[in-house]
């Protein structure tokens, strides 16, 4: 007999509410909500939504994600650690899986003596996001270090991406693949007393500039071509500027905090008002980095 997505009710709830699982704290409810506890299971629940033609939702950390009120129609499969968390080290080369937190990545790479990654300290998500989304810093992006990554593709089949199968540009990856289901990287011997001072000076630096500790959802826009979306819109006056119970944060101009009773739509109007300000005094349209469900 097929299986169906009533069959794993061991990791299967009905009308999981999405604010539950995302930085923001906002989103309606998910038909059906999933979450495998090894790769083989992940793999087969993707079968099944396939064969039933259940619209199929990866949700990681849920940083970068903003949920509308209604909801989503079909299955979220939430991929984080420890699904797909594993971080294996050999010599300078570091494997992590795609659930794998990247604050968790960043520290296992310190710990080992190797350089190149604490630069990314401080970034929410995970590793399958920060590569689909080219996660990075003033100092370069993650899309620079990959040397390969494991995929399941669109019509199920699991490839290794690598080389010219493999393109970086500004918060944007070629990976068009339903799922990364862990990356390679290649990083560097670096002195271990001086790596650990350097990720801390780092993370103190963002935590100055960044509100970590509220509600948000990292950036908001895409930095236009050698402009600062954060320095756009403090240059609209618009620091502070609130709609509801969710504001631009006073700290960081690209960052939209949320406080309880905060709704999408207070977002959604918000994130509205940036891009009319923005627009009619630079001329410039600012791109969502955050992903909208």
């Amino acid at each position: 007999m097929t299986k169906s997505i009533e069959d794993f009710s061991e990791i299967l709830q009905r009308d999981e509410r999405l604010s539950n699982h995302t930085w923001l704290r906002l989103g309606g409810p998910a038909e059906y909500f999933v979450t495998p506890r090894t790769e083989a299971e992940l793999l087969e629940v993707i079968q099944v939504c396939r064969s039933q033609q259940l619209p199929i939702y990866i949700l990681g950390s849920g940083s970068n994600l903003l949920v509308r009120e209604a909801g989503v129609k079909g299955v979220v499969i939430k991929v984080v650690e420890p699904l797909l968390g594993e971080v294996q080290i050999e010599g300078t080369s570091l494997t992590a899986g795609g659930g794998a937190l990247l604050s968790h990545v960043v520290a296992e790479a310190v710990r080992s003596g190797l350089g190149g990654i604490e630069d990314l300290v401080g970034i929410p998500g995970t590793i399958a996001g920060a590569v689909v989304g080219n996660s990075g810093g003033r100092t370069g992006d993650i899309g620079q270090l990959i040397t390969s990554v494991r995929v399941l593709t669109q019509d199920n089949k699991i490839a290794v991406r690598h080389g010219d199968e493999l393109s970086f540009s500004y918060r944007r990856s070629g990976i068009q693949d339903l799922l990364v289901l862990s990356a390679t990287l290649e990083l560097i011997r670096d002195d271990s007393e001086e790596l650990p001072r350097r990720m801390r000076k780092n993370w103190i630096m963002k935590r100055s500039t960044q509100p970590l500790t509220d509600q948000s959802a990292g950036c908001v826009f895409r930095n236009p071509r050698g402009l600062s979306a954060g320095a756009l819109i403090e240059q609209c006056g618009l620091k502070g500027l609130s709609v509801g119970k969710a504001r631009i944060s006073e700290r960081h101009a690209n960052f939209v905090v949320t406080e309880d009773g905060a709704t999408t739509q207070d977002v959604e109007q918000l994130i509205a008002k940036i891009q009319k300000a923005v627009a009619e005094k630079f001329a410039v349209d600012l791109e969502l980095e955050i992903k909208v469900w």
